[in-house]
C-alpha cells in the first residue's frame, strides 16, 4: 500500500479539483517547488493512488442512458474465474468483490432496456455464476465523489492530535 502523506492529500485534491491544472500551476497553488509538484504527482500515478488526473467520461453523454448494479453470486472457487470473464464484457464497467447477499457486484452500463438485458445475458453467461440481482440506476442523488473525503482527510492530518 502507497504512503500518502498531508502533501499528497492536498496534491490530490487540487488533481480532483481541477483535472487539467499542469504542475507549474499545481505548485504555486500550493506554494511547493515545481519539481516537487511533479515528482510527488508523478509517484502518486506510478503508485496507482491515481489514475489520469481524476478525468471521468460522462457516459450518458455518449448514450449510455441505463446503468445496473448486478449483483452474483458465484459457485466457490470461481471467483476469479468468473471476474476475468466478466472483464471481457466490454458493457461492465467495474467488478467488486463484496460481503453480504453476493460475491461480485457488477457495474454494467446500455443505451437501452434491450441492451442492457443483452449485457445481464452475457453477465449471466459467464462461468460460475449461478444466480444474480439486478438494480437499475434512475438517479444520481450523490454521484461519485472524492473531494469532500480528501478534504477531511486533510483537515484530519493537520490536527496535532492525530
Amino acid at each position: 500500500m502507497p504512503r500518502v502523506d498531508a502533501l499528497d492529500i492536498r496534491i490530490l485534491r487540487r488533481l480532483v479539483e481541477q483535472p487539467r491544472i499542469g504542475v507549474t500551476e499545481l505548485a504555486a497553488r500550493l506554494g511547493i517547488a515545481r519539481n516537487t509538484a511533479h515528482a510527488r504527482a508523478e509517484r502518486l500515478e506510478r503508485d496507482g493512488v491515481i489514475g489520469h488526473r481524476g478525468r471521468e467520461v460522462d457516459i450518458g453523454a455518449l448514450g449510455f442512458e441505463l446503468t445496473a448494479f448486478v449483483t452474483l453470486e458465484v459457485a466457490q472457487g470461481r471467483l476469479r474465474e468468473a471476474a476475468q470473464a466478466l472483464a471481457a464484457i466490454p458493457r461492465v464497467l467495474e467488478v467488486l468483490g463484496i460481503t453480504g447477499q453476493g460475491d461480485l457486484l457488477v457495474r454494467a452500463a446500455a443505451p437501452n432496456g434491450s441492451q442492457l438485458h443483452e449485457v445481464i445475458d452475457a453477465i449471466l453467461a459467464c462461468p460460475g455464476v449461478r444466480r444474480s440481482t439486478t438494480s437499475i440506476v434512475l438517479t444520481h442523488q450523490v454521484p461519485f465523489r472524492i473531494g469532500p473525503l480528501l478534504e477531511d482527510e486533510e483537515r484530519r492530518r493537520a490536527r496535532p492530535d492525530v
